[in-house]
């Protein structure tokens, strides 16, 4: 579905994400990891078509991101930033109606199927009770939660999620990134996100992509990158690994 094409970006002459080129696997979980400043957010923005390549490409089903009409775009990705606009005065419902812009316009009216739509992204998220709150009034775990059911009635095939965990805590972080996980896994959709802890990206994703100084070091499935010598690389720091004495899944930590 998405590639870049040794797309790059420049800001004032410097370069913050050399010529990469990636392919994104439609109906899999891809987490972008790497220290602050590495270029993941860089990458997701130039995905989300919030910044043009300074050189080389980036492509949707083939055709240039740029060259798509915001509707057609919109209809296929649906984008959550990592500072989401301020919802003062907005309930769930109004939030998560707002998924619906694309497929109706400015003065497009919603029809029951639409609300229909809206209800059952709700749903999906756990949120129905909440529906008539206020998003101002709701806990950080919640607030996320009424953005990705946003995500979900916007009924894109592919959403992106820039460090969609930031500001949760660690509890707070496991049941958002076991929702996103149950959804790709229940409704297909391709999730593209940001992530800082390695071990919450191993846990939930198909395929990982660690930056380091604006480049793609290391690719591939999450036991594949979860190595002494690859965290090394990507965060600079020793850490050592055991595996999960249930899962197997591989876990680092600082020794």
């Amino acid at each position: 579905m998405y590639q870049l094409i040794d797309a790059a970006f420049d800001v004032e002459g410097k370069r913050i994400l050399h010529p990469t080129s990636l392919s994104f696997q439609p109906g899999k979980v891809t987490t972008l990891l790497g220290h602050n400043g590495c270029g993941k957010s860089t990458l997701m923005k130039l995905l989300s078509r919030q910044n043009t390549p300074s050189f080389g490409q980036v492509l949707l089903n083939g055709d240039p991101v740029c060259q798509l009409d915001s509707k057609k775009f919109a209809l296929n990705v649906a984008y959550l930033p990592q500072h989401p606009p301020i919802t003062d005065g907005v309930t769930v419902r109004e939030l998560v109606c707002f998924g619906r812009y694309p497929w109706k316009g400015a003065f497009g009216r919603y029809s029951q199927e639409d609300y229909n739509l809206v209800d059952e992204a709700i749903e999906r998220v756990g949120l129905t009770p909440f529906s008539e709150r206020f998003v101002a009034t709701l806990s950080g775990g919640e607030r996320q939660r009424a953005w990705v059911a946003m995500l979900l009635a916007q009924q894109s095939k592919c959403i992106l999620l820039d460090e969609p965990t930031s500001a949760l805590d660690v509890a707070h972080q496991y049941e958002l990134l076991h929702l996103i996980r149950e959804l790709n896994q229940t409704l297909g959709l391709t999730v593209i996100m940001v992530l800082h802890d390695v071990n919450m990206a191993a846990k939930f994703s198909d395929h990982l992509i660690a930056l380091h100084s604006g480049e793609v070091i290391a690719q591939g499935t999450p036991e594949a990158i979860m190595t002494p010598e690859t965290l090394r690389e990507i965060y600079g720091m020793e850490l050592a690994l055991f595996q999960h004495p249930q899962t197997g899944q591989p876990i680092s930590y600082i020794p």
